[in-house]
């Protein structure tokens, strides 16, 4: 088991930790625990210790909670998310030290950008161990009949977004008809480019911007080969959003692969984009330790 989960493991009680060890626990085949459970997975620790749907994620929040990078605050927070698909996604805060704390990244944020890059077009609800925040509450509005996202917390009754955010400003207002987790190819190609560079593309190719048309995607390399790649997630307010470094590095984490394993990225984006993405990304990529970043400028599509 990864060690970062072993003080949050050590105070899950017996019976669920029997129930959740075959997934866990790969020292076998030495697998990362993928910070999700599958539909199937999540049936088999429900059945095996009695617990609902909403039961469990509770009960999974300390171990969402320990892979929370907080350098700056020392705050962990965990989310969990139910998938349409049954699948649950872990998301916890993100930190960066030595950069503006604007960077940072919060687990409800995390949790709902997780299930988005794992295929899921739809939440069933979400869980999280402290009652979100302003800032996660408009992200969450995002999201298509968001209103009506049931939302847990510990020992509080449950709730949806609409009673966590009444009065909302979001899609609607704008008329827009996209929203964040809709499946969509803005169509972005290119008959030559390596394997970086392509997966950048294709993650430009599925981000969301509604707003501005700003698409752009990012695609990291690690030093033992492995590619993760990150969307845009532009939201009707602005602030909350979310660039597609930022959400690249929520799979990273969740992972447990360390920033410092990057060693080459590269930064796809339109060249008329009204969002420019690069002088930041290349900014804290440098900052991450990263030397070899490269910017990839397409055409609109069409």
């Amino acid at each position: 088991m990864q060690a970062r989960l072993l003080t949050a493991w050590d105070e899950l009680p017996a019976i669920l930790q029997s129930a959740l060890r075959p997934f866990l626990c790969h020292a076998q085949c030495h697998a990362q625990f993928p910070a999700m459970l599958t539909a199937a997975q999540a049936q088999s620790v429900r059945l095996s210790c009695g617990l609902t749907d909403e039961q469990l994620c509770a009960a999974l929040l300390p171990l969402a909670a320990a892979c929370a990078l907080v350098p700056v605050s020392h705050f962990r927070v965990g989310a969990v998310a139910i998938g349409a698909s049954g699948n649950l996604y872990f998301g916890a805060n993100m930190e960066f030290f030595a950069l503006p704390l604007q960077q940072t990244v919060h687990a409800e944020q995390c949790a709902i950008t997780h299930a988005w890059l794992r295929g899921e077009s739809a939440l069933a609800s979400l869980s999280v161990n402290y009652s979100p925040c302003g800032h996660c509450r408009q992200f969450m509005n995002e999201l298509r009949n968001a209103v009506a996202l049931p939302i847990y917390l510990p020992g509080r009754a449950p709730g949806t977004l609409a009673d966590y955010l009444p009065c909302a400003f979001g899609p609607d207002d704008l008329g827009v008809t996209t929203f964040l987790m809709d499946k969509c190819d803005h169509g972005y190609r290119l008959a030559q480019a390596d394997s970086l560079a392509q997966a950048a593309l294709d993650a430009a190719s599925q981000s969301h911007a509604p707003y501005t048309q700003s698409h752009s995607g990012i695609a990291l390399e690690t030093t033992n080969g492995t590619i993760y790649s990150g969307r845009y997630a532009e939201n009707a307010a602005f602030n909350p959003g979310l660039p597609p470094l930022q959400t690249a590095l929520i799979m990273m984490m969740l992972s447990g692969t360390d920033f410092s394993d990057i060693r080459r990225a590269v930064l796809a984006e339109s060249v008329t984009s009204g969002v420019i993405q690069w002088e930041s990304t290349h900014l804290m990529l440098r900052t991450l330790g990263c030397q070899d970043i490269s910017r990839l400028l397409f055409e609109p599509a069409g």
